[in-house]
């Protein structure tokens, strides 16, 4: 029950940070996507549908990797914001400690791999997103099989 309302707790704290710019969405997303993975799977199943951070959130807990999109947009974002707050602040003091506050969440970026060809990820068609009420079991062997050889014939 605790961990269910952590992960509403910062569901909250992802919507007013995506209107609000120095407050990020996504790490939030993720912690809340950790606590309903151990609290509840139906809440955690709704995150990973979402259109915009489902994906995101899939290969952070598949690999701890994320999209170029992501990243180049996470980075620039950071530098402007950066550069901005640079140019308006009056004391050298206050602009060293905004570049200094934003480096360590600069170079974590920075280092995290993208992720693998996961096409049908990035593009937001996760197996868990095509049919939410669709279960693991009613995928079976002949689902997943059709696919992999429709690409085969087309290779050929």
């Amino acid at each position: 029950m605790l961990l269910k309302i952590a992960g509403l707790f910062f569901v909250a704290l992802a919507f007013i940070g995506a209107f609000l710019p120095l407050l990020p969405t996504t790490p939030f997303l993720l912690v809340a996507a950790a606590c309903f993975a151990k609290s509840s799977p139906r809440m955690h199943k709704m995150l990973l549908a979402n259109k915009v951070f489902g994906p995101m959130i899939y290969h952070w807990e598949q690999s701890r990797s994320i999209p170029k999109r992501a990243k180049i947009v996470s980075l620039s974002s950071i530098v402007i914001a950066t550069l901005w707050s640079c140019y308006i602040l009056p004391s050298l003091a206050l602009k060293l400690l905004v570049v200094g506050l934003v480096a360590w969440p600069f170079v974590f970026l920075w280092r995290l791999p993208l992720s693998d060809g996961n096409k049908e990820m990035i593009t937001g068609k996760a197996p868990e997103q095509s049919n939410p009420n669709q279960g693991q079991s009613d995928l079976g062997k002949s689902g997943q099989d059709k696919p992999a050889e429709s690409q085969s014939v087309e290779e050929k």
